[in-house]
């Protein structure tokens, strides 16, 4: 039955899985690569279909992931996943190269204050850096995602120009990169941001190009969902449990979680193609191994309920 005052949403939306890389690479706890492997092996038979699983920063900056080639090598691949790195540098991206990826990400922001606490550059310095990375990667036959951070609010300079976001975003796409994540870093975004800022650039960009990225700091990640939904935006990133967080946006707490995301599209009616009790098994999973309650919240109604079966 048709009613007129529900608005039209789309029959079906992407999901990118960055708990494995944007998760864990924030947890004090190194977990052993057999709890990663399983972990991402475990999003996968959920059903989602593209997993951030690691990153080719050097280990030493972070150390979580200090395993990423063994982890890649680790995993079983499953046909129609698309499995990600992100890389910071050639340097990176060679790393990334050899190990058999297929795709990686580069990171940049809107505001030099971030982009020079997280990679020690400016803005114009990381997009200078990351052209001779998107260009090796794209000879190398890899597609290259974009992030992009603080594009609502900086932790250090306040509220950021759309103007900013869309210069940036513009450069990625110019360069090459295939699709580019707007990120809400300090989850201080409401959906008047989104609308503003997404709104003007798509008015010329691509949306089909565009994802969104939101941490949940301040609880409006899913209405921030539903804003991006009505701009036409169709791909979205979440994380696992909500595992996440970031080191350089002090007060910012963990990335929208996958399962309250896969439970909102649920009830809109949007497929996402993810099994919500099989992730929520995933997740619980994860959490006992980083001995920490995450902040889900269909996770936690799940155990709440006891209907949710966690190995040891």
């Amino acid at each position: 039955m048709t009613n007129r005052y529900v608005k039209d949403f789309p029959k079906s939306v992407n999901i990118v899985e960055v708990g494995p890389r944007d998760g864990l690479q924030n947890e004090p706890e190194i977990l052993p690569v057999e709890t990663k492997v399983a972990f991402i092996e475990g999003l996968a038979e959920a059903g989602l279909r593209q997993i951030e699983m690691t990153s080719f920063v050097h280990p030493k900056a972070v150390p979580q992931l200090a395993d990423a080639a063994q982890l890649i090598a680790s995993v079983t691949q499953q046909p129609g996943v698309v499995y990600s790195a992100l890389v910071p540098n050639v340097k990176g991206l060679e790393r990334a190269i050899e190990s058999g990826i297929q795709r990686i990400a580069v990171f940049t922001a809107a505001s030099n204050s971030f982009t020079k606490k997280n990679i020690h550059m400016t803005v114009g310095e990381s997009l200078k850096t990351f052209e001779q990375v998107v260009q090796k990667a794209k000879q190398a036959g890899l597609s290259v995602r974009g992030y992009v951070s603080t594009c609502f609010v900086c932790p250090y300079e306040g509220d950021v120009d759309p103007k900013d976001v869309f210069e940036v975003t513009q450069r990625l796409l110019e360069m090459g990169v295939d699709e580019v994540s707007l990120g809400d870093t300090v989850g201080a975004a409401v959906p008047t941001d989104v609308y503003r800022t997404v709104g003007f650039i798509t008015e010329t960009l691509a949306k089909e190009r565009l994802a969104l990225h939101f941490h949940d700091t301040f609880g409006t990640a899913l209405a921030n969902v539903c804003a991006g939904l009505e701009l036409g935006i169709r791909t979205f990133d979440s994380s696992a449990g909500g595992l996440g967080g970031c080191p350089y946006a002090p007060g910012a707490s963990g990335n929208l979680a996958t399962e309250d995301l896969v439970y909102l599209l649920a009830r809109m009616g949007i497929e996402s193609g993810v099994d919500l009790a099989k992730l929520a098994q995933v997740s619980g999973n994860i959490e006992k191994q980083l001995n920490k309650e995450l902040p889900s919240r269909q996770l936690k109604r799940l155990k709440t309920l006891n209907s949710l079966p966690v190995s040891s």
